[in-house]
C-alpha cells in the first residue's frame, strides 16, 4: 500500500519509492502537522500580517526546535507556501557575500571522518578553494542535504555500509556545481533586494520571491532537492529523488499547467531517477524545493557571518557584521505549544493504526480472511490532548463544550473530560 487517507483522523499517509513514510494531519484547530521518519517534523499555524496570509512552521528534531516562515500565495489555482526569511542581514553583508573575495581561500570543513561523507564520497567532492561565498554556500547546501539524507536512511535502518554512488568521477560535476553556484548568486541578490524593501516598511511580493518569478524570467534554473520525492519520468515510469539531487528547469510550463518538466542533472542511482531523465514535478513540490534551498542559504549565511575571519575565511568589513534583523511577521507569529512535539512523536503509532484499519477493511470487502493478529490496545491517559485522544479513539459521537471544559462522548459509553485541552478524567 502506498497511500492511505483516514478521514476520521484527518490523516494522509504516503509511502515513498525509497521507503520513507510521510504522515500529514489536518488538526481541529486549523494547524497542519507533518511527520516523516528520520527527518524533522513540523506543525504549521496560519496567521495574518498586513492583511496577508502567513504560516509559521515549528520544526522539531531530536529535542530541538527551529522555525521557518511562509507567505501564502495563489498561483495557477494552487495555494503555495513561499519562503519568507525570518531575518535579513545588513546590506554590507550581502555585498561581501555576493562579490568575489580578494583572493581564493582554502577551507577545512572537517568532514573527513563523518559517516555521511564516506557514504556519498562518489557523489560529492567539495571545492579545493573558494573564490567567493556563492561557491562556499554551494558546498554548504549540498553537504547539509546529504547529511539529512544519510540521517533519514540511518534512522529507518536502511544504511547497510554500502556507499551510494561509490567510485568513479563524482556525480556532482564542476558544471553542475557551477549551475548551483549561479542560482545561489541569484538568491543572494533577491534577498538583498527584499532586505531593502523590508527596511523601508514595504511588503515583499511572494510572486517575486517564489517560483512564479522563476517560471517567467526567461532563464534556466536549477533546484537542489531538500527532501525525498516521488516523480514520473517522460516514459511514465515512477522514480524517486532525494536530498542533494539536482534538477534543471530548461523551459517554463504552459500558462495553465500545474506541473513542470525538469531534467535530472545529478542523482545517486538505485531507485532514483536517472541522470538526464526528464521528470514531471508538481509546482507545489517545486516551490518547496526552492523554499528549502533559500532557507539553507540563509542558514549558511548565518554560519558564514559567525565564522568570517576564521578557519581560512576572509574577514568581513565592519558594515557586514551587524547582527541579522528579525522581520515583523516573524516577531508576531503564533508560538508553538508544548504539546506539538508530543503529538508529532505519536504520528507513527497513529499512522500504523490507520493503515491496519484500511488493510482490514479492504480484506473484508474482498472476502479475504483478515489477519487475526491482536490489535494494539487503545488507551487514553491523563494529560493527553484532543488530537491524541481522537487519534487513538477516533472522532467522538458528540461533544459538549463548556468554556475551558470539553467532554467527548463515545458510542461505547465512554466519556473523556478535558480541561484547557488536556485529559483530566475518563468515565
Amino acid at each position: 500500500m502506498s497511500d492511505v487517507h483516514d478521514a476520521k483522523r484527518g490523516m494522509d499517509v504516503h509511502h515513498g519509492l525509497n521507503g520513507n513514510r510521510r504522515v500529514s494531519v489536518e488538526r481541529r484547530d486549523g494547524s497542519r502537522m507533518v511527520a516523516e521518519r528520520g527527518r524533522p517534523g513540523y506543525v504549521q499555524r496560519g496567521y495574518s500580517y498586513h492583511g496577508h496570509d502567513f504560516g509559521r512552521r515549528a520544526y522539531f528534531y531530536h529535542g530541538h526546535e527551529y522555525n521557518r516562515f511562509y507567505r501564502g500565495y495563489g498561483y495557477r489555482g494552487l495555494s503555495l507556501n513561499v519562503y519568507a526569511p525570518g531575518f535579513y542581514f545588513a546590506p554590507g553583508f550581502y555585498g561581501w557575500a555576493y562579490n568575489p573575495w580578494a583572493a581564493p581561500i582554502a577551507y577545512g570543513w572537517g568532514w573527513g571522518a563523518a559517516p555521511w561523507y564516506g557514504y556519498y564520497g562518489g557523489y560529492f567532492t567539495p571545492y579545493p578553494v573558494y573564490a567567493s561565498a556563492d561557491f562556499w554556500l554551494t558546498d554548504y547546501i549540498i553537504s547539509q542535504n546529504l547529511q539529512a539524507a544519510y540521517a533519514a536512511h540511518q534512522e529507518a535502518g536502511e544504511v547497510d555500509g554500502t556507499p551510494e554512488a561509490a567510485g568513479g568521477t563524482p556525480e556532482l560535476t564542476p558544471d553542475v556545481k557551477q549551475e548551483i553556484a549561479d542560482e545561489v548568486k541569484l538568491e543572494l541578490a533577491l534577498e538583498n533586494s527584499e532586505a531593502k524593501q523590508t527596511a523601508q516598511g514595504q511588503d515583499v511580493d511572494p510572486g517575486s520571491s517564489g517560483i512564479a518569478r522563476l517560471l517567467a524570467d526567461g532563464r534556466q534554473h536549477v533546484f537542489v532537492a531538500g527532501d525525498a520525492l516521488d516523480l514520473v519520468d517522460s516514459n511514465g515510469q515512477e522514480c524517486a529523488i532525494s536530498d542533494g539531487d539536482v534538477l534543471l528547469l530548461k523551459t517554463p510550463p504552459p500558462a495553465d499547467a500545474t506541473t513542470a518538466d525538469l531534467v535530472v542533472l545529478a542523482s545517486k542511482g538505485g531507485k532514483e531517477c536517472q541522470k538526464l531523465d526528464t521528470v514531471s514535478v508538481q509546482l507545489t513540490d517545486l516551490q518547496e524545493m526552492q523554499n528549502q534551498m533559500r532557507a539553507t542559504v540563509d542558514q549558511g549565511l548565518k554560519e558564514l557571518q559567525d565564522k568570517q575571519g576564521k578557519g581560512g575565511l576572509p574577514p568581513a568589513p565592519p558594515s557586514a557584521l551587524a547582527p541579522p534583523t528579525q522581520t515583523e511577521y516573524a516577531q508576531i507569529a503564533p508560538p508553538s505549544t508544548p504539546q506539538d512535539e508530543a503529538d508529532l512523536k505519536q504520528q507513527d503509532q497513529q499512522a500504523d493504526q490507520a493503515e491496519q484499519e484500511v488493510t482490514a477493511d479492504a480484506a473484508q470487502d474482498s472476502g479475504a480472511p483478515v489477519s487475526e493478529a491482536p490489535a494494539a490496545p487503545v488507551s487514553v491517559e491523563l494529560g493527553q490532548s484532543l488530537n491524541q485522544v481522537e487519534g487513538a479513539m477516533g472522532a467522538p459521537q458528540r461533544v459538549a463544550r463548556l468554556g475551558p471544559k470539553v467532554i467527548y462522548y463515545y458510542t461505547n459509553g465512554m466519556k473523556v473530560i478535558f480541561i484547557d485541552g488536556k485529559v483530566t478524567d475518563v468515565q
